[in-house]
């Protein structure tokens, strides 16, 4: 009884009594706030107004960057098409890795990409992409469930790369058989290099690259 009434008490009276302003009318017109705005005086309905802009105001905001958002994903699955395309139409199966290299730059505007495979048929070894791979870089590429990304720490797979000394980030993506998040051993990796450090960074989405490996994985697959 003798502690004090407290602002969450009042809140939770005014919150269990929905009627008390009908009762007391007055109050609505009394009551006053000032403005984050203006720092003036308003009224309970001018300030209700104010929040109520500045909520529509987020909500704009949000339905634009969902906008921009499904553009973006509109030109990357039509840039994912082109590239597909691209591996349908190429009819000399030991020139399909060079194909696929040519494209992820182009159509991805990716600076630096590079491509290896093992286990490849005997009339396929001679060629540069069956060549040059540790087992160490065999077992890392086979350890890896879903694409890396990140800056680059010294790995193997950036020698495979036309100017390995101008790389800051990377992606490196396994190259299997089957679907993106099989396990089981790779056959290949595909590295994608950037001088940008942001490009691709550790905390990207990395769902678009799986998609990329699973069909490099699905063509290369002829090579074997």
């Amino acid at each position: 009884m003798n502690q004090p009434i407290t602002e969450d008490d009042i809140a939770q009276f005014l919150s269990n009594t929905p009627d008390f302003f009908q009762r007391h009318a007055e109050l609505l017109a009394a009551v006053q706030f000032t403005s984050p705005h203006s720092h003036r005086a308003v009224s309970l309905q001018e300030r209700q107004a104010e929040m109520l802009r500045e909520k529509i105001k987020v909500l704009e905001q949000r339905v634009m960057e969902m906008i921009r958002n499904g553009n973006e994903n509109v030109m990357l699955s039509d840039k994912i098409l082109r590239w597909a395309r691209s591996l349908f139409l190429a009819t000399d199966t030991a020139q399909l890795p060079n194909v696929i290299v040519q494209e992820i730059r182009q159509q991805f505007a990716v600076p630096q990409v590079g491509l290896r495979v093992w286990g490849v048929a005997p009339e396929y070894l001679a060629q540069p992409y069956a060549m040059g791979v540790s087992d160490d870089a065999k077992l890392f590429a086979s350890s890896l469930m879903e694409p890396f990304c990140g800056l680059n720490t010294g790995f193997e797979a950036v020698g495979w790369l036309e100017a390995p000394f101008s790389v800051t980030s990377l992606a490196l993506i396994p190259l299997r058989t089957g679907s993106a998040g099989e396990t089981g051993s790779a056959f290949g990796m595909l590295v994608l290099a950037s001088p940008d450090a942001q490009r691709f960074s550790s905390g990207m989405g990395t769902d678009f690259l799986a998609r990329i490996g699973e069909l490099t994985g699905a063509a290369l697959a002829r090579l074997r």
